[in-house]
Formats: structure tokens, sequence, C-alpha cells
């Protein structure tokens, strides 16, 4: 199962937050934006310092994907 982190985006966007801001906000490095970005795993806690910054759950701002349908889109 793979986890998509679009929703993150959309609320970076609908909320005009700069990577920049979501770094200094969540306490994380450039390194996690760039795996956001990239759609790679990132660590539990940084998901919950996300979320604590954007006052939201993971729910909000992660998709989990079945396999079958990352092969296929």
């Amino acid at each position: 199962m793979a986890v998509s982190y679009k929703r993150l985006l959309h609320i970076m966007i609908e909320k005009d937050i700069s990577n920049q801001d979501l770094m200094r906000d969540a306490k994380i490095s450039a390194n996690i934006i760039t795996k956001i970005r990239n759609g790679q795993y990132i660590a539990l806690d940084k998901v919950e310092s996300i979320c604590m910054a954007l006052d939201c759950t993971p729910n909000d701002i992660l998709e989990f994907i079945p396999e079958e349908e990352k092969k296929r889109g």
C-alpha cells in the first residue's frame, strides 16, 4: 500500500503555506519536504508534527492507495 500526500499539498495551497512556513511551523527539515513531494515514506512523528502545525489529523493530509491502483495510475 502506498501513501499519497496530495491532500497535504492541497491544504498548503489553500492556506497559502510555503515549504519554508511548514518547515518552520512543524519543525521539519527540507529533506522531509522533498520526501513529501516525491511521495516517499516519512516517519509518524513527522506526520504528527505537521498535523499539530496545521491543526488537522493524519486523515486530512494522507491518503492510502492500494498497490493495484498505484500500478494502474
